[in-house]
């Protein structure tokens, strides 16, 4: 099925996922927003696929949901805060990029720090 046409779009780049919101228009004329989130991951081989994710939100929802969007990220931050709680947003993380020899690609290396790393023995879990 041929994609609607693109109205308005913006672009959200997070990392490895991507999040686009679209506005497009229905067959009568009318306007919906789809949200995309598309995911990369690479391949033992060194090639990537990005996996996507699709939400289609119709004027009618647009109240509700962000009623719904506003008290559950109010409650995040209420409850945990602004500052990101990760060991990939530590502020001992590195991320150190190398151009691959065949100069195709940019392989990203993540180096963390090991101080607050734990020794797991799967026979434990």
């Amino acid at each position: 099925m041929m994609e609607k046409e693109e109205i308005f779009s913006k672009v959200l780049r997070a990392g490895r996922r991507t999040y686009f919101f679209d506005v497009r228009s229905t067959k009568a004329g009318d306007y919906y927003l789809t949200i995309t989130e598309s995911k990369k991951f690479t391949n033992d081989d060194g090639s990537f696929h990005y996996k996507k994710h699709k939400i289609y939100l119709y004027k009618e929802d647009f109240n509700e949901f962000n009623s719904i969007l506003q008290e559950m990220t109010d409650y995040i931050i209420n409850e945990k805060g602004e500052e990101v709680i990760s060991e990939r947003h530590q502020k001992d993380f590195k991320k150190d990029y190398h151009n691959e020899e065949s100069g195709s690609e940019n392989q990203e290396t993540v180096t963390a720090t090991t101080e607050k790393f734990t020794d797991v023995d799967f026979d434990d879990i």
